[in-house]
């Protein structure tokens, strides 16, 4: 079995179902109010284990109930969370989310804990693959990035500043439409694969500028997207180390991504390996 570690964030998101986003200034009314274990690193550790991985996540949270939920559906779905550690004075990470009924979303985070997490804190076990997010503080995962000989994937969301260092060392960096836009020349620093996802139209794969792999996405009725990115991450990942096939990866991971809109919330959504092949 492919053992994947997950450096990353663990949150505890609200998430409020309403008819359509706010404008600047507006308020919406009418919202129903849902509680889900979230954070992009959370995600991805479930993704992957959904997927079929070994998988063991590094995070911190505080000593609060809201820490309790964030890690609620990670112990249930067999994550080792034996490097997870907890903060003496800060709270666990909060995420404010919003979901219109077209499946878009708006998000805002208190990390919390979070951006507590140091390189001291970090007790990297053997793994096939290490995945991390910029959701925890850059210095750390700089640190596990030089310390780690693995296969390394950093998805570059939110988009922040990065340590070049990072880049250089990646095997695959993943970002979005919005995200490439802001990097722009900095990718140029890649030295790995460069998964660029399109949303409802699939995603691309790049080395050195040019074009590897390209997939559209399944036609699906989407009900909410948080989490599709991170399982796109995730499925992408354990893939590229299982398969000598990047086409086949990058089909594979396009589907894991539909398949996570298809219920509300990001980890009660995230699919597993049956429901990937349905949508292939």
């Amino acid at each position: 079995m492919t053992h994947v570690t997950v450096l990353g964030s663990i949150n505890l998101d609200l998430s409020a179902s309403v008819s359509r986003l706010p404008q600047p200034g507006e308020t919406v009314t009418g919202a129903t109010l849902s509680r889900f274990p979230g954070g992009k690193g959370a995600n991805q550790a479930l993704a992957a284990r959904r997927l079929g991985a070994d998988v063991t996540l590094i995070g911190c949270v505080g000593y609060d109930a809201a820490a309790d939920e964030a890690l609620e559906l990670l112990k249930a779905g067999g994550v080792d969370l034996s490097r997870c550690v907890r903060h003496p004075s800060a709270a666990t990470g909060i995420a404010l989310i919003a979901v219109a009924e077209s499946g878009e979303n708006q998000i805002v985070v208190a990390p919390g804990a979070n951006a507590e997490l140091e390189p001291a804190a970090v007790d990297l076990p053997a793994a096939d693959a290490l995945i991390c997010q910029l959701e925890t503080p850059r210095h750390t995962i700089a640190d596990v990035a030089a310390r780690f000989d693995g296969f390394f994937a950093v998805n570059l969301a939110p988009a922040r500043q990065v340590d070049v260092s990072i880049l250089q060392r990646a095997d695959l960096v993943v970002v979005n439409e919005t995200e490439s836009a802001w990097y722009g020349s900095t990718l140029d620093a890649c030295r790995g694969l460069v998964a660029t996802t399109h949303g409802a139209a699939g995603a691309t794969l790049e080395r050195d500028g040019e074009s590897i792999a390209e997939s559209p996405a399944p036609s699906v009725n989407a009900i909410d997207t948080v989490g599709a990115g991170d399982t796109f991450t995730a499925a992408l990942t354990l893939k590229l180390v299982e398969l000598d096939d990047p086409d086949a990866a990058l089909r594979f991971a396009c589907a894991a991504g539909a398949a996570a809109t298809l219920t509300r919330g990001a980890q009660p959504a995230l699919p597993n390996s049956d429901d990937v092949a349905a949508l292939l």
